[in-house]
């Protein structure tokens, strides 16, 4: 008996500390047994004081009372799934009649506090038919992305969601983004696992920034193209239109409309070409958009309607040719001029982290979800990374990136320098870089000394 004892001590003990400094490990190892059982058990009271039941129908009555049995109780939605994930679960339920999908989100927070979880997200997978995710910890306190990613090609996982999901940055999804920030706000290690994850791939990666090149230039030999000036940036964004009306002529060259040709071989943009013959997509992320729509001249003002006026092109028609933006920037609203507005609207994913005011969380999301723009100015400032993210469906989640180096998104970018794409109308702004140094070492200090 004392052995049984001391075994549970030591097991109570472990439990508790791995709680306290390793909450993925305590989840891993006990939280999740132990969260699936409190569901189970609970699961009938819980959904019967969050007003989640159905009366019974009449048949059942008519039954019960043909047959004299006592009432039948109300009915509860029914359980099709239960499933363990790495930072919680994931339950899914089936709708009695009469029940909506937006009866549960109502809920969530009940549900919370009812199963003893950190967070609950829920989401209609089809009619009828909800998905309840649950995490038991606070996933973004310390972000762990998981070994093995849903990666495909513009398609690059780049933060971890509060529901313990991977945050994707979908290129053919959401062609165009907006991330805003403070200073200290975790902008700048946003954008470098964006660049990170876009090195890999077969992309052509062009980089505008305005503050002498400090952010962009340490990954130049994966950029195809780099401007640290406006009017630098100013060329460079109209060699891209340039680009992009190339790219157009060789679609229509590629089209081959005629009565005999199928409707689905019929290219409408690059991922309809074949593959021979389809154009290098291309990513431009500008940081620090207020330097390129700032001026104190009038001919300064006049580069900036060109700058600008080449960005509203790109956003407007740059998809189809394979030409997406990523623009990053304190604040984003129409203090910075004429065809902000309208550059803006363009920009369909939307991800703000911490803002010094609710006017700047507005520029982000005052458009498409007040509840987006609250999250936003409750983000504490000892938390950097995290940030609001959505899009113009009004869907909005918190996410936070794992911290990447600059010296860790230099050595991504170097190790697949190779597959930095040359574009004949952008080589005028290829970065200069030296040659990598040789990977060999000296076998002894003698033929280092003789070398």
């Amino acid at each position: 008996m004392t052995g049984f004892t001391v075994a549970l001590v030591l097991v109570v003990a472990t439990a508790g500390l791995l709680r306290w400094r390793r909450p993925a490990w305590y989840w891993l190892t006990f939280g999740v047994t132990l969260a699936a059982l409190r569901v189970l058990v609970r699961y009938a009271s819980v959904m019967d004081a969050c007003g989640l039941t159905v009366a019974p129908s009449r048949w059942r009555l008519s039954l019960a009372r043909v047959t004299n049995r006592p009432v039948p109780n109300s009915r509860v939605p029914r359980i099709l799934r239960l499933r363990p994930t790495r930072t919680g679960l994931v339950l899914r339920i089936k709708l009695r009649p009469g029940q909506d999908a937006f009866d549960v989100s109502a809920a969530a927070d009940r549900l919370r506090h009812s199963f003893g979880m950190y967070g609950v997200t829920s989401h209609e997978v089809r009619s009828g038919v909800v998905e309840i995710r649950m995490t038991g910890y606070d996933v973004l306190k310390r972000v762990q992305m998981p070994a093995t990613t849903d990666s495909a090609p513009m398609r690059i996982p780049v933060a971890l969601r509060a529901d313990g999901s991977v945050h994707y940055r979908d290129y053919r999804s959401v062609p165009h983004g907006l991330t805003l920030g403070a200073t200290e706000s975790g902008k700048s290690v946003y954008q470098r696992n964006l660049v990170a994850g876009l090195a890999p791939h077969d992309v052509a990666l062009v980089g505008i920034d305005c503050k002498q090149g400090v952010e962009l230039f340490p990954l130049a030999r994966r950029f195809s193209a780099l401007a640290d000036n406006p009017d630098t940036a100013l060329d460079l964004l109209e060699a891209l239109v340039t680009h992009m009306e190339g790219v157009y002529q060789l679609i229509r060259a590629q089209q081959r409309i005629s009565v005999s040709v199928p409707d689905a071989e019929i290219a409408a943009d690059i991922w309809d070409l074949p593959t021979d013959v389809r154009p290098v997509p291309v990513v431009v992320l500008v940081d620090e958009v207020a330097e390129l729509a700032l001026f104190a001249s009038k001919e300064e003002e006049k580069r900036r309607d060109r700058i600008i006026t080449a960005l509203v092109r790109l956003a407007q028609l740059g998809r189809a040719a394979g030409i997406y933006l990523e623009i990053c920037g304190q604040r984003f609203g129409s203090e910075l001029g004429k065809g902000i507005t309208m550059l803006r609207a363009q920009l369909t994913g939307r991800t703000a982290h911490r803002v010094n005011d609710e006017s700047s969380a507005n520029m982000a999301f005052g458009d498409i979800s007040p509840d987006a723009v609250l999250a936003a100015i409750q983000i504490p400032t000892e938390t950097p990374g995290i940030a609001v993210t959505g899009d113009s469906s009004g869907g909005w989640t918190r996410i936070r990136a794992p911290h990447t180096s600059l010296r860790e998104a230099v050595n991504i970018c170097n190790k697949h320098a190779d597959r930095t794409p040359d574009l004949p109308e952008l080589a005028a702004f290829r970065p200069a870089v030296a040659l990598l140094p040789s990977a060999r070492v000296p076998l002894s200090k003698t033929a280092s000394a003789t070398a």
